[in-house]
């Protein structure tokens, strides 16, 4: 008899323990970057916030350098909800809607300025197209702006003819075939033995991809033409987001508005950080000359133009926004 309440507590504890267990998250999120990229770091913060917010209740295992996803399957694996979460750079998907390839328009905004003014007007048409695809944006963080790597000096537009250029999105695809070079399609992760091995000998990317890269072991010119600044999207599944309750939802939000804001600032500092970085390993960095440059803002002229008829009344009043 004097064993019955110590039995009941028991029970009791065991109850509870098994409650909390049976509502306990655990998800998977894919990246395609390195571990020591800022954007992968931004994320780890990012989910620690939430385990900590939700007290364990959420609890997100981050899968970077395309360990688990390959970087172009990333965005249909959270879709089809093989996992919950995942960061895609959203240029790459450029070919299923205008809207994506935005931020890629060469010369449009080549500030984080200015980057984050078009996010902001694009934003509500952007949540609305992922919603449609089944996927919910929690934040979204730009890349430093693009520069141009080269193995061999180039001072004019001509000097691009016939190089091999690699291409991570639509938009980069047509940069290269514009500049008069080949494009070729290289992941971020096979930078190093594409240009290793003669893949490719130019490529637009930040000073980001190019430290990650250790490019100084291939390459020697870095142009800071900085053509623009793309941006990589933080999205999770619709169906697993609706499976959440309302304070976790909140959690999740809120860690977000956080990392947004944070990535934010990360970009800015790695911008400055990572060129001094290649010029401390021997890369020639320039901003390139005038001529390079104008003929490069011709090229964005050009691809605006494409990009508006492409996009059509939606996109073009984007762009009328964003121009005031």
């Amino acid at each position: 008899m004097t064993l019955k309440p110590l039995t009941l507590a028991i029970a009791a504890t065991a109850s509870i323990f098994t409650v909390t267990t049976a509502h306990a998250e655990n998800w998977r999120m894919a990246t395609p970057y390195p571990e020591q990229n800022f954007h992968t770091q931004n994320i780890k913060q990012f989910v620690a916030d939430i385990k900590e917010a939700t007290q364990g209740k959420l609890d997100i295992t981050v899968h970077p350098g395309g360990s688990l996803i390959k970087p172009m399957e990333i965005k249909n694996a959270a879709r089809s909800r093989q996992i919950e979460m995942g960061e895609f750079i959203l240029s790459g998907m450029a070919n299923e809607h205008p809207l994506f390839a935005l931020d890629s328009v060469p010369f449009l905004a080549t500030s984080h300025d200015a980057s984050w003014k078009l996010y902001q007007i694009s934003k509500p048409s952007l949540e609305q197209l992922l919603e449609k695809q089944n996927l919910k944006l929690l934040y979204s963080v730009a890349w430093p702006p693009q520069g141009m790597y080269t193995t061999t000096p180039v001072s004019k537009i001509e000097d691009l003819s016939g190089m091999r250029m690699r291409a991570y999105s639509p938009q980069t695809e047509r940069l290269a075939q514009l500049s008069g070079a080949i494009p070729t399609q290289i992941e971020a992760t096979d930078v190093a033995q594409a240009f290793s091995t003669g893949r490719v000998n130019a490529m637009i990317t930040s000073s980001s991809t190019g430290v990650n890269s250790a490019a100084w072991d291939f390459l020697k010119y870095y142009y800071d033409v900085q053509a623009f600044l793309p941006k990589n999207a933080v999205v999770v599944n619709k169906r697993s987001w609706d499976g959440l309750d309302e304070a976790t939802q909140k959690a999740v939000l809120d860690a977000a508005a956080k990392a947004e804001e944070r990535g934010w600032e990360m970009s800015k500092e790695d911008m400055v950080k990572q060129n001094q970085t290649l010029v401390d390993n021997g890369i020639e960095l320039s901003p390139g000359s005038e001529e390079l440059r104008q003929s490069l803002r011709k090229i964005g002229e050009q691809m605006a133009a494409e990009w508006s008829k492409q996009a059509g009344a939606e996109g073009e009043a984007i762009i009328a926004k964003f121009n005031k």
